[in-house]
């Protein structure tokens, strides 16, 4: 509903945003053209050495994707982000970021000197300067998740990047349960083999968004849930 909307915003290609998503609050991401990456790593902002950590995020919940029910724990058990809702069914915690050398090895070099704004940018910096804002630094990047994107897992273990999975209009809803310090980056997808350096823009929403119930999807997901959703409650009493 309107009434619930705080604010909303656009990323647009290659941009990072930032946002204190505050407890209580839940977060609309929208593919604009489709095709898009938003890379992103998340922290306790009353505590930043908590963060995101996808090896227990993926153990936990038996899983290699995330989707709809998921949700996104922290290196102390207790759970940054739900994701309430996911028209599209699969996002990537795997693959990764984009870095300045394969962004330069990709899509050849592009300074902000020659090409102003149409410069060319990469996640790894982007999610450093944005960092650097609140204090932190190199030794706080954490692992990311990649939403919009979807990397299969062959028999093998080899990695497959699948593309244009998302199409335009897709949404996915992050409802927070701390107070997360919530990093985006809408630059390519590591592994995405266009040659064109390409990022999509995408829209945010923020709204109001109630407790989860006892019966609440991502709670009742796998039993590790309940106990992430206990621990994090404990937190906050």
């Amino acid at each position: 509903m309107s009434e619930l909307i705080l604010f909303e915003d656009i990323v647009h290609p290659g941009a990072a945003w930032t946002h204190i998503l505050k407890r209580g609050t839940a977060l609309t991401i929208t593919d604009i053209e489709g095709s898009a990456n938003v890379g992103a790593i998340m922290y306790n902002n009353d505590c930043p050495s908590e963060r995101l950590n996808i090896p227990d995020t993926l153990k936990a919940q038996h899983i290699a994707k995330l989707t709809k029910g998921n949700v996104l724990y922290s290196d102390m058990g207790r759970v940054l982000l739900s994701i309430t809702d996911d028209s599209i069914g699969w996002h990537d915690p795997l693959g990764g970021c984009l870095n300045s050398q394969l962004l330069d090895a990709k899509y050849g070099s592009a300074r902000y000197q020659e090409h102003r704004n149409d410069f060319h940018r990469n996640s790894y910096d982007s999610f450093l300067i944005e960092l650097e804002k609140y204090g932190l630094g190199k030794r706080d990047i954490c692992p990311n998740v990649n939403f919009f994107s979807k990397v299969l897992i062959g028999l093998d273990g080899n990695m497959t990047y699948v593309p244009n999975h998302s199409p335009a209009g897709s949404k996915i809803e992050l409802r927070a349960e701390m107070n997360v310090l919530l990093i985006l980056s809408t630059c390519p997808h590591p592994m995405d083999p266009n040659p064109v350096y390409s990022p999509k823009p995408v829209r945010l929403t923020v709204k109001k968004s109630p407790p989860p119930s006892i019966t609440d999807i991502c709670r009742t997901f796998r039993p590790e849930n309940e106990r992430g959703f206990n621990l994090t409650e404990r937190y906050f009493l």
